[in-house]
C-alpha cells in the first residue's frame, strides 16, 4: 500500500507541483490550502508524512505543527516544512514546535523525494 502524504501550501501552482512530483512517485497525496483545512483533515484522516509551507491564510505552517504535534496520532509522523523562509530564527522557531525538517522554495523535485523517502524509512 501507498504512503498518505498531505500537503498544504496556499498557493494552487505549488501544491500541483509538488502533488505531481510525489504522485509520479507512487505516493497517495491529498491536498489543502491552509494549515486549518489540513488540521480538519488530519483529524479524521491519518497521514503518514506532512508537508507544509509556512505562511498561509488561517493557520500558518508552525501552528499547524505545533497543533499536530499535539494529536497523539501524529507524535511520530515526519513534518516537514517548505517555505521562501531561509531565516534561522523561523528554522528554530520551527524545529521547537516540532518540525522534521526544512525546505526552501523553490523546491528541487529530485531532492524532495529523497528527503520524502528518507523521513518515511
Amino acid at each position: 500500500m501507498s504512503k498518505k502524504l498531505l500537503i498544504v501550501d496556499d498557493s494552487p501552482s505549488v501544491r500541483q507541483m509538488v502533488e505531481m512530483t510525489l504522485k509520479g512517485a507512487g505516493y497517495a497525496v491529498k491536498t489543502a490550502s491552509d494549515g486549518q483545512a489540513a488540521l480538519n483533515l488530519c483529524k479524521t484522516e491519518m497521514f503518514d508524512f506532512v508537508l507544509t509551507d509556512q505562511n498561509m491564510p488561517n493557520m500558518d505552517g508552525i501552528t499547524l505543527i505545533k497543533s499536530l504535534r499535539a494529536m497523539p496520532s501524529y507524535a511520530r509522523v515526519p513534518l516537514i516544512v517548505l517555505t521562501t523562509e531561509a531565516g534561522e530564527t523561523m528554522k528554530q522557531k520551527g524545529k521547537a514546535a516540532g518540525a522534521t525538517g526544512w525546505m526552501v522554495k523553490p523546491f528541487d523535485p529530485k531532492k524532495l523525494l529523497e528527503v520524502v523517502a528518507k523521513v518515511l524509512r
